[in-house]
C-alpha cells in the first residue's frame, strides 16, 4: 500500500479484497480465492468506469489483476480428482 499515501475508503476496499484473496490463496481455499478475484475485477471495473482511479492507480491495479489472472488460471477444486479413486 505504499503506492498511495492516503487511501480513500474505496481504495481500502480494493486492498481489502486483495488481502482476502492472498489469504485464501495461501490457505489453499481455491474456490474462495476465485470468488475474491471476481469481486476484485468487478470492483476495479466499476471504480475505473466511474473515474474514481487515477491513471497511476489504474496501472497498479491492472498489473495486480493481470498477475492474479495468470496465477489463478486453472486454480479450482471443482476438477480435482480425489487421490483414492
Amino acid at each position: 500500500m505504499g503506492l498511495f499515501d492516503k487511501l480513500s475508503k474505496k481504495h481500502i476496499r480494493l486492498e481489502t479484497i486483495i488481502s482476502r484473496l492472498e489469504s485464501n490463496k495461501a490457505n489453499n481455499y481455491k474456490d474462495a480465492a476465485q470468488a475474491d478475484f471476481k469481486e476484485l475485477t468487478d470492483c476495479y471495473e466499476t471504480m475505473s468506469a466511474s473515474g474514481e482511479l487515477s491513471e497511476r492507480q489504474k496501472n497498479y491495479y491492472d498489473g495486480k489483476i493481470s498477475e492474479y489472472r495468470e496465477n489463478l488460471k486453472g486454480y479450482t477444486h471443482k476438477d480435482q480428482k480425489p487421490f483414492w479413486t
